[in-house]
């Protein structure tokens, strides 16, 4: 599935779509080149799901946790770890595998660690800012 971002306006509406996409998988690995949008987009989905809090990038601190009505989120950005170690030394596993909503930034710097479904999400950024987002189930 393609959707096509053209400016931020776009964004409540391309969330939903990601989201009813996903149906009940709640594991999101998000790839893209720097400043693509990733961040920005993950902060639409957490909007979408309800989400009042200010979502921010999780760079220095690895994992940014927010509460909804229906559980928690959490944001991992693993951009600046140096090896999957730190990955297990946040305890990521547990929270993989919590049942709760989960974003991954740089998820290629812990291949090994992918669970066994997820959604693929790939943010391309074409010409006059036009953003398309790829999405997969696998």
């Amino acid at each position: 599935m393609k959707i096509d971002v053209r400016d931020v306006d776009d964004l409540p509406a391309a969330a939903r779509e990601v989201l009813a996409f996903a149906n009940d998988e709640k594991i999101f690995l998000f790839n893209g080149e720097m400043g693509a949008g990733k961040t920005t987009f993950i902060k639409a989905i957490c909007h979408e799901i309800g989400i009042a809090d200010t979502v921010s990038s999780p760079t220095y601190s690895i994992i940014n946790e927010y509460n909804y009505k229906y559980g928690k989120a959490f944001h991992f950005d693993f951009f600046r770890i140096k090896n999957e170690a730190e990955a297990y030394d946040i305890g990521f596993e547990e929270y993989l595998y919590s049942g709760n909503f989960c974003f991954i930034e740089w998820p290629e710097k812990i291949k090994s660690l992918w669970p066994p479904t997820y959604i693929e999400v790939v943010i391309n950024q074409g010409e006059d800012l036009l953003r398309t987002i790829s999405l997969k189930k696998v």
